[in-house]
């Protein structure tokens, strides 16, 4: 039986010496936790990042807490594809292969339309399509690695309550922000399961598994719903948000075991979803999640691989 610390951010084992890793959304929250996590065990860490300065605050965080670590900042904004491309570009700079991929950068539910430099709604965009397109630029150093490189891709238990909206991916006509992320969270789930089945058919040397971290206490809320709220209301759906998220979730440090349970666990399989084993799946120690009916449609996945290569310029 698996330990149930086997998996916390401060866990030695598996040894991950001589492997590198990359992980989006590495200077806060889940992301900064999940990197703590693999630097902790011996991995090399590329860390993209859109902010230099948050980007530097969140490398001498890491070293404080793991001072062997190595780790190496890219430049990176998942919102646009030219960006994306130009950092790929980067990382097979720094290496010829790559061990692990954590997609987990996101944004939630801002109450105002964005849209991406592409054009794109900006979680359907940043979320989904910058997780595609970046996954899509990095296939060669993920197959490059013996046994084949790891990509977790982080979804949510928004997921369970999206759908698709293929008449309207860009949320034009009616936008909804959180019916806008939790499509973006859906898509990241179906996306995971989807590039596990072509990768098992096809032969590609790569695993793919998703996760969820149940309901951590990150800095989600204050860069999303609340980021575009007049500034007395944005504090209070901040300090009220923050509040439901600590009593009745767990910390970023614990939301992160579910991704290093899909990363690392010898049980963990490509196409499966990995989130806490409590009530609701909102807090507790990690294991198998629960895949909502709408995830698990195979022609909602072609659809969706589909619309998402044209909508990126990018074929498999």
């Amino acid at each position: 039986m698996i330990g149930q610390n086997q998996w916390s951010v401060t866990a030695k084992q598996p040894s991950l010496a001589g492997r590198t890793a990359l992980v989006t959304g590495g200077n806060s929250g889940l992301g900064f936790e999940t990197a703590c996590g693999l630097a902790t065990r011996g991995a090399r860490l590329l860390l993209p990042v859109r902010n230099p300065e948050r980007g530097q605050q969140a490398a001498q965080a890491i070293l404080a807490r793991c001072p062997t670590a190595t780790l190496e900042l890219l430049p990176l904004d998942l919102s646009a594809l030219a960006s994306i491309a130009a950092c790929a570009t980067a990382v097979a700079q720094h290496t010829d292969r790559l061990d692990f991929l954590i997609n987990n950068a996101g944004v939630m539910a801002p109450a105002h339309r964005q849209e991406t430099q592409d054009g794109f709604e900006l979680q359907f965009g940043t979320n989904h399509l910058g997780h595609f397109a970046l996954t899509y630029h990095l296939r060669p150093l993920l197959e490059a690695a013996p046994g084949g490189g790891v990509v977790v891709t982080v979804a949510s238990l928004a997921a369970c309550k999206g759908s698709i909206h293929f008449d309207d991916l860009q949320f034009r006509h009616r936008y909804s922000p959180f019916g806008a992320y939790q499509q973006s969270k859906l898509a990241n789930l179906i996306f995971a399961r989807e590039l596990a089945r072509r990768a098992g058919d096809a032969g590609w040397n790569l695993h793919s598994r998703a996760a969820h971290p149940g309901w951590s206490s990150t800095s989600i809320i204050a860069n999303g719903p609340a980021s575009t709220l007049p500034s007395a209301l944005a504090a209070t759906q901040r300090t009220l948000g923050t509040a439901v998220l600590r009593i009745m979730g767990q910390s970023a440090a614990r939301g992160a075991e579910p991704l290093l349970y899909a990363a690392l666990a010898p049980t963990a399989r490509d196409g499966d979803y990995y989130g806490p084993q409590g009530r609701h799946e909102r807090r507790g120690p990690p294991g198998p999640a629960y895949v909502p009916p709408t995830a698990l449609k195979a022609s909602t996945a072609e659809r969706l691989w589909a619309a998402s290569e044209r909508l990126t310029g990018l074929g498999w």
